[in-house]
C-alpha cells in the first residue's frame, strides 16, 4: 500500500508522525505492541493534504491573516476559520489522490463500515493532545462516503475549537498538517477509555477504566455516564456503576496483592474483573512502549479487547527523576519562594547551584525531598511545625501522607534527621518553652554591611572574566553565595524575628485573649528593604507629579528607552534622576526574580510606569513619610497598651517585661527577614549580565540563533557551548516546547514519586457558606472591589481595591501601598507578601485555593483577615 498519499497502519510507527499525524503514528506503534489488537486500516498522508492546499491559493493567504491576528481578536479568528474550512472542503482533489484512497479501501473490503478520523501532526503529542478538536466519522460505508469524510476531516483542521486550541498553546497554524486514518469499524459490545494513571491525583500506580455498552463516542462526547473502575496492584479496588445501572447490593471481592474491593455491582457489568485487569495489563504494555502514561480508547468484542487510539495524558504533572525505586515525598520550592510559574533550564540549574538544600526538578519547577525528615519522629515534628507556619496546606498534605502509612522509618537512628530543608529556616521552639535565646540586634547592620561588600566584590571581580574562565569564576562565586546565605549568624537573626513573633502570638493570645496583636506591633518596622522599596516609589511619584508634561509623556509612552527622552521636558531631568536612583537601589528586582532568565527592572524600566502613574494619581505629596510615621506611632501605642494591660495581671511585672523585650526584638529583627532575598537577587543580576554577554558572543559567532536560546541550556551545557562553540538546535527546540507545555500545568504543593499530587485542606466549619478559606497573615476586615490581576504590568488599581492574584513576590510591593487588602492563592505566615502586608497594615488572606478563578474581577468582596476567609458579596 506504500505510496505518497496512502500508507497502511502496518507500515507506520512513531517516526512517521510527520506523514500520518499523531493519531496515525500512535496506531501504527500500538500495532507493534505484543498482545494489542488494532483494527485494520490505512492513513491518507499529509502529502495529500499539502497537495490540496497547494492547489488552493486562498488557503495560504487566509493562514497568513490568521497567524497575524491579535491574541484577543476571537471574532476575526472565527471568521477566518470558517473561510478556511470552506476553502479546504471545496478544494479539488486530484485523480491520483482519489485513486490512492479508493484502492486502499478496496483492498480492505468495500462492504464493511469504516471509521474516518482526523490525525493532525500536532495532536496526541506529549504536550498537546488536541482531544476532540478535529472530526471523527463513524459507520461510513462506500468509497464516495469515505472520500467525502476525508474532505471533512481535512477541513476540521480549522474548526473554531481547533484554531482556539492552537492559539492558546502557542502553535503556529501554518506548521500543522492533517492526515486522515481510515479503519474498519469493530462491532463493539462495550467500549470506553483507560487511563494508565489516575487522571485526578496523578498516581501512576492506579489505572482508571471508564466503560459503556456499545460504542464509546457517546462517552467521549459526554452524552452518557460510564461504569468507573479503579485498578491497583493487579486488582480492581473500586467499581462505581453508571447511573441507571445501579444495584443496591454490594459485596466484597478479593484483589491480588491483598487489596480489598469495595464494589456496588450494576445489574449487568460492562466488564468483568478479569477483563478489566487484562485491559490494564495491555495499557501498561502500551505505556511502556510509548514512554509515558496513556489515555487509551478501547472496545470489547466477546472476549477480545481492541485498542482504537492511545494518546499521552498531557495534564499529569511530571515526576522528579530518581536513581532508585524507593518511595519519595517532595515539597514544592515555588510555594515557599512565591514563584509557582515554570522556570527555564538555565534558571532551574542556577537556583540549584546556589541553593542550600539538594533539589529535584519536574515540570519546570523545583522540589525538595522531605522523605527522610518525615520518617524520623523528631525531624518530622519540626518539619510539620515549620510548614504549619509557612503553608498550612502543605502541612495538611504531609499529614495525609503520614496517616496513610506511606512513609516508613529507615532505621531507629534519629541522629541523621538534620534540619527541615524547606524555607531555609529551622523549627520553632515548643510553645511551653521560655524566652528564645538572645542574639544582639547590633548584628543586623554588620550582616548587611558584609553582604553589600560581598556583592560589590563580585561586581568588581567579574568584569574581566570571559569565556570558560567566567564559568570557572561563577562556580567559585556560587560557593560564596551559599556561604553568605548559610551564615549561621544571619540565619539566627532571621529566626530571632520569627521566634519573637511566634512567642508574642502565643503569649498575648494566652494572657490577653488577643489574636493578631503582632500585626499591629510590626507596623513600619525599621530596616525592611522590601517595604522601603514600596515607599521609595511613592517618593518617585512625588518628584514626577508637579510636572504635567512629564506625566502626560509617561501616560502615552509605550516602553522603550523612555528615560532618554525625559530631559527634553520641563521637570524631566529631575524625573529621570528619581527613577534612576530607584533603579540603582532596586533595579535587580522583577516578577519571578528567583529565575535568572527573567528580565530585571533595570533592563526594562518601563515595567514600573503603571505603578508610578498609579502613585501619581492615587496619592498626595509626602505620602510615603506620613504612611511610615503613622504606622510607627500606631505600633508604639499598641506596645504601650499591651505592656500596661499585662502589668495588672497576676505575675504582671514579669509578663510585661518579657513581652516588652519580645516587642523590641520583633521590631529589631523582622525587617532583616527580607534582606537575604534582596542579597540573592542582587547577585543574580550580576550573574545574569555576565551570562547574557556570553550569550551575545555566541549569537555573533553563529552558535545561537538568539540570546534567549541560552535560557534553554543548563549552566553546565552553557559552559560547554562556550568552550566548544557547539549547540544542538534540536535540544533548544525541544526545551522550548517542554517549557510551553509546563505553562499549563499547576504545580502541586506536595508530590510523591508515584506522581500523586497530594492536596491539603484547612478543615474548617466555622465560616459562612460560600466563603473562601485561607490563612490569615495580616489582621483586619475590609470590604471593596476585587481586582483580579495575573500580570503586574497590567495592574490598574485604585485606592480601596482588594488585590486578588496567584502569588506576590517582593516585586509586587509597590502596589501594596495602593490597595486596601490582599488575597493570594499561594503564601504563608512568613512569606514576603505576608511580612510586607503586616508592615503596611494591609489585611491579607493567603493560600486561598482557586481565588483568581472563584472571585470575579470587579466583584465586591469582604476580607475577614482576622479569621482567614473571604466573603463573596452580591
Amino acid at each position: 500500500m506504500t505510496g505518497p498519499y496512502v500508507l497502511g497502519l502496518d507500515e507506520v510507527d512513531r517516526t512517521r508522525a510527520a506523514a500520518v499525524g499523531g493519531k496515525g503514528a500512535s496506531l501504527g506503534e500500538l500495532a507493534r505492541v505484543d498482545g494489542v489488537r488494532v483494527p485494520a486500516g490505512f492513513c491518507v498522508t499529509t502529502a495529500a493534504f499539502r497537495r490540496i492546499v497547494a492547489r488552493t491559493p486562498q488557503v495560504g493567504d487566509l493562514l497568513d491573516r490568521l497567524s497575524h491576528l491579535h491574541p484577543d481578536d476571537g471574532e476575526s479568528a472565527r471568521a477566518l476559520s470558517a473561510q478556511l474550512r470552506a476553502a479546504v472542503a471545496g478544494a479539488f482533489v486530484p485523480d491520483d489522490v482519489v485513486a490512492a484512497i479508493t484502492d486502499a479501501h478496496a483492498r480492505l473490503g468495500v462492504d464493511g463500515a469504516y471509521a474516518v478520523r482526523s490525525s493532525a501532526t500536532a495532536e496526541d503529542s506529549p504536550t498537546a493532545s488536541f482531544a476532540g478538536q478535529h472530526d471523527t466519522h463513524l459507520d461510513v460505508v462506500g468509497p464516495e462516503a469515505i472520500l467525502g469524510d476525508v474532505r471533512r476531516c481535512w477541513a476540521s483542521l480549522f474548526t473554531d475549537r481547533a484554531v482556539a486550541y492552537r492559539r492558546r498553546n502557542g502553535i503556529d497554524h501554518r506548521s500543522v498538517q492533517m492526515a486522515v486514518v481510515v479503519q474498519r469499524m469493530v462491532p463493539a459490545e462495550a467500549s470506553g477509555v483507560l487511563f494508565t494513571a489516575d487522571p485526578v491525583t496523578g498516581d501512576r500506580r492506579v489505572a482508571t477504566v471508564e466503560a459503556v455498552f456499545g460504542l464509546g463516542e457517546a462517552l467521549v462526547g459526554g452524552q452518557v455516564d460510564a461504569d468507573v473502575l479503579r485498578v491497583r496492584d493487579g486488582g480492581v479496588v473500586t467499581r462505581t456503576p453508571a447511573a441507571g445501572h445501579r444495584s443496591d447490593t454490594a459485596r466484597p471481592a478479593a484483589a491480588s496483592g491483598g487489596a480489598q474491593v469495595e464494589e456496588v455491582r450494576p445489574a449487568t457489568p460492562t466488564l468483568t474483573d478479569e477483563q478489566v485487569v487484562r485491559l490494564v495489563r495491555l495499557g501498561r504494555r502500551i505505556e511502556a512502549r510509548l514512554g509515558r502514561p496513556q489515555d487509551v480508547e478501547w472496545c470489547r468484542v466477546d472476549e477480545d479487547l481492541h485498542v482504537v487510539q492511545s494518546r499521552p495524558i498531557t495534564t499529569l504533572f511530571p515526576v522528579p527523576a530518581t536513581d532508585d525505586e524507593a518511595y519519595h515525598v517532595y515539597v514544592s520550592v515555588g510555594h515557599q519562594q512565591m514563584m509557582t510559574d515554570p522556570m527555564k533550564p538555565l534558571g532551574l540549574s542556577l537556583w540549584r547551584l546556589t541553593a542550600m538544600a539538594p533539589m529535584h526538578e519536574a515540570g519546570g519547577r523545583l522540589f525538595v525531598d522531605v522523605t527522610g525528615h518525615l520518617a524520623v519522629a523528631s525531624s518530622r515534628t519540626r518539619l510539620l511545625e515549620v510548614m504549619e507556619r509557612s503553608d498550612p496546606l502543605i502541612a495538611d498534605a504531609l499529614r495525609t501522607v503520614l496517616d496513610r502509612g506511606d512513609v516508613v522509618a529507615p532505621s531507629p537512628d534519629e541522629a541523621t534527621a538534620g534540619r527541615p530543608p524547606v524555607g531555609g529556616s529551622g523549627g520553632r521552639p515548643p510553645v511551653g518553652g521560655g524566652v528564645p535565646v538572645e542574639v544582639g540586634a547590633e548584628v543586623v547592620p554588620e550582616l548587611i554591611r558584609r553582604d553589600e561588600g560581598s556583592v560589590a566584590a563580585l561586581r568588581r571581580e567579574i568584569r574581566t572574566r570571559r569565556g570558560p574562565e567566567l564559568f570557572d569564576f561563577l562556580l567559585e562565586a556560587f560557593e560564596e553565595h551559599r556561604r553568605v546565605l548559610g551564615d549561621p549568624v544571619s540565619m539566627r537573626a532571621i529566626m530571632a524575628g520569627m521566634e519573637a513573633r511566634w512567642w508574642l502570638d502565643d503569649r498575648l493570645g494566652e494572657w490577653l485573649g488577643e489574636r493578631n496583636a503582632v500585626d499591629t506591633l510590626t507596623l513600619s518596622a525599621p530596616g525592611n528593604v522590601t517595604s522601603e522599596m514600596g515607599l521609595a516609589l511613592l517618593d518617585v511619584a512625588d518628584v514626577i507629579r508637579p510636572h504635567p508634561e512629564v506625566v502626560a509623556y509617561l501616560e502615552r509612552v509605550e516602553g522603550g528607552d523612555f528615560l532618554a527622552d525625559l530631559p527634553r521636558l520641563p521637570g524631566g531631568t529631575e524625573a529621570r534622576a528619581a527613577v534612576e536612583a530607584f533603579l540603582d537601589r532596586y533595579g535587580m528586582r522583577c516578577v519571578g526574580e528567583i529565575d535568572v532568565t527573567r528580565p530585571r527592572w533595570s533592563e526594562h524600566p518601563a515595567t514600573l510606569l503603571p505603578l508610578i502613574l498609579d502613585n501619581v494619581r492615587n496619592f498626595e505629596p509626602g505620602a510615603a513619610g506620613r504612611r511610615f510615621e503613622q504606622g510607627r506611632r500606631t505600633a508604639e501605642a499598641k506596645a504601650r497598651e499591651v505592656v500596661e494591660r499585662l502589668r495588672v495581671l497576676p505575675d504582671g511585672e514579669r509578663r510585661a517585661d518579657e513581652a516588652g523585650r519580645m516587642i523590641e526584638r520583633v521590631r529589631a529583627f523582622v525587617g532583616y527577614r527580607e534582606y537575604p532575598k534582596y542579597g540573592i537577587v542582587s547577585r543574580y543580576l550580576v550573574y545574569r549580565q555576565a551570562l547574557l554577554a556570553e550569550a551575545d558572543r555566541l549569537v555573533r559567532a553563529g552558535v545561537l540563533a538568539e540570546r534567549e536560546d541560552a535560557y534553554f541550556l543548563t549552566f553546565e551545557e552553557f559552559r560547554d557551548a562556550v568552550g566548544t562553540h557547539r549547540v544542538d538546535p534540536a535540544l533548544i527546540r525541544s526545551r522550548r516546547e517542554d517549557f510551553r507545555s509546563y505553562l499549563s500545568l499547576t504545580p502541586p504543593r506536595v508530590l510523591t514519586s508515584h506522581g500523586e499530587s497530594v492536596s491539603g485542606s484547612y478543615r474548617r466549619t466555622d465560616v459562612p457558606a460560600g466563603a473562601l478559606v485561607g490563612l490569615s497573615v495580616s489582621a483586619g476586615t475590609v470590604e471593596g472591589r476585587a481586582r483580579v490581576v495575573l500580570d503586574l504590568a497590567e495592574a490598574d488599581l485604585t485606592r480601596g481595591d482588594i488585590l486578588v492574584t496567584p502569588y506576590t513576590d517582593p516585586s509586587w510591593t509597590p502596589v501594596f501601598v495602593t490597595v486596601a487588602g490582599l488575597v493570594t492563592e499561594v503564601g504563608g505566615l512568613m512569606t514576603h507578601g505576608a511580612v510586607i502586608a503586616r508592615e503596611y497594615g494591609l489585611p491579607a488572606v493567603v493560600g486561598v485555593e482557586g481565588a483568581t478563578r472563584r472571585i470575579r474581577d470587579g466583584q465586591r468582596i469582604r476580607l475577614h483577615a482576622c479569621d482567614g476567609y473571604v466573603e463573596l458579596l452580591a
